[in-house]
């Protein structure tokens, strides 16, 4: 769909459990390395992804924008500069590649989502959790973000200091 269509944007979704707000990845790097397998049952210690590829890529979308508007309407909302070494990664990795190869004109990144509060209560002890309207709203800010500004982000400081 990507080399053919080239979409304006690409906006990958996925769950990252014990995450209180939505969370706006900004780099995958080329590793795999995770303690479970994933849903191929294929677990990873320690390997590129792509062993010829760059060392990693950065989301294109303009996130801190993301972030202000999410968190002027009242949904929680963080930047994460690492979106691990697991298979959400792995997927904004190869989003980020097949970008650059085939439709470097695609805005791409990778946004994580809490547990739903339904999951999160059947949890001992219970996880921080959003409702599902709540998740929908920050992706559809997300979404028009995207379409409205394209790659025009926002200098606003949302680094996390340690």
């Amino acid at each position: 769909y990507l080399t053919e269509m080239k979409p304006d944007a690409v906006i990958m979704v996925g769950q990252a459990g014990g995450r209180a707000a939505i969370t706006l990845e900004k780099v995958a790097i080329n590793w795999m390395d995770a303690e479970i397998p994933d849903g191929a049952n294929c677990q990873f210690s320690g390997v590129p992804i792509n062993p010829a590829g760059k060392t990693a890529y950065f989301a294109t979308l303009p996130i801190k924008r993301m972030r202000r508007a999410m968190m002027d309407q009242g949904i929680p909302a963080e930047i994460s500069y690492s979106a691990g070494t697991y298979v959400c990664n792995s997927s904004m990795y190869h989003l980020m590649e097949l970008i650059e190869m085939h439709s470097p004109k695609t805005l791409g990144g990778f946004v994580h989502v809490p547990y739903l509060c339904q999951q999160a209560a059947a949890l001992h002890p219970v996880a921080p959790s959003l409702s599902l309207d709540t998740i929908v709203d920050g992706l559809i800010t997300i979404a028009k973000i995207s379409f409205v500004y394209r790659g025009e982000d926002i200098e606003d400081p949302a680094g996390v200091t340690c």
